[in-house]
């Protein structure tokens, strides 16, 4: 089998925060991913579908009904899916232990990784004070961050005809609003501390929009990110190895290295296509080593993701 026919396979890959149903939604950088990569387990770490948007006004383009039928295909042939509903999608929660369309859905889950470490996987918006106390600022924050979602789609969109890759503007203006940064701690020492006290290695979460993968005393704390923004996945290698994909980044990656500057959309362009001819390139003479290869795929925007409260 030669590398351009060849896919990443992963032990388990956790994903979070889509929002399908809204404008934001990166949906067709997801299908890309979910075309490209394989897994044994898939974790949908809740807010795949925004139920709270959808309420408003009804939201469904193709791409957003092309990821769930990629979802449900890879359930029905064989993978494991586990969903853990999220506040944006809390209408699943009342269907928590039930099984549908081979998804499992679940309020949390323990996950355990090829080398034994135990993994608390949830969403996470029980840690935020705004969503859990105040639900009517939480609302309040939905509506204006979704104004600023608005207004990346057209920055990026000017990007697009000039030739550059993704780029989050609200990502980069966030995360430089001091009350955020420490929202995003608070919420980080809450889920480890938590994390403790159920006595398990480290935890999974999602709900803020930052992708991370970092220790938090001893607990190993991992936030898989979003698919709004900094389209982030987590992975588990089947030697139990985690590690943060930067999947905006890694297509952004692939179209330098194979010098395209095309103004096209994801879908267009074809990831999966792009980065089967990165493989390609980088084998076998020029490949970097296993190592290397997982640090290129961990970008610097990972410091740059963005955190928000609803």
């Amino acid at each position: 089998m030669t590398a351009m026919n060849t896919k990443p396979h992963y032990r388990t890959v956790w994903i979070s925060d889509v929002h399908l149903g809204t404008r934001g939604c990166q949906a067709e950088l997801l299908v890309d991913f979910l075309n490209e990569v394989t897994a044994d387990t898939y974790y949908l770490v809740g807010d795949i579908i925004d139920g709270w948007r959808l309420k408003k006004s009804w939201y469904w383009p193709e791409s957003h009904h092309a990821v769930i039928t990629n979802i449900m295909e890879k359930a029905r042939n064989g993978a494991k899916v586990i969903f853990v509903p999220g506040n944006h999608d809390e209408f699943a929660r009342e269907f928590v232990d039930m099984t549908f369309g081979h998804v499992d859905v679940r309020m949390n889950d323990i996950h355990t990784t090829a080398d034994g470490k135990r993994l608390l996987v949830i969403h996470g918006d029980e840690f935020d004070g705004v969503v859990k106390y105040a639900r009517w600022l939480a609302y309040l924050g939905d509506t204006a961050y979704n104004f600023a979602i608005m207004l990346n789609r057209y920055f990026n969109a000017a990007r697009r005809k000039l030739g550059y890759g993704y780029w989050s503007l609200s990502a980069y203006l966030k995360n430089r609003v001091k009350n955020a940064v420490q929202f995003i701690c608070d919420f980080e020492n809450a889920v480890a501390h938590a994390a403790t006290k159920r006595k398990v290695d480290g935890v999974v979460c999602g709900h803020i929009h930052h992708a991370e993968k970092r220790m938090i005393g001893n607990v190993l704390y991992c936030n898989d990110g979003d698919w709004v923004e900094s389209c982030t996945a987590l992975v588990e290698h089947k030697d139990g190895e985690l590690e943060l994909l930067h999947w905006a980044d890694m297509r952004n990656m692939a179209m330098t290295y194979i010098g395209g500057n095309s103004a096209s959309s994801p879908a267009s362009a074809g990831l999966g296509r792009l980065m089967s001819l990165f493989r390609s390139a980088t084998t076998p003479d020029n490949a970097p080593s296993a190592a290397n290869a997982r640090v290129m795929t961990n970008s610097p925007q990972n410091n740059n993701a963005i955190g928000k409260t609803a």
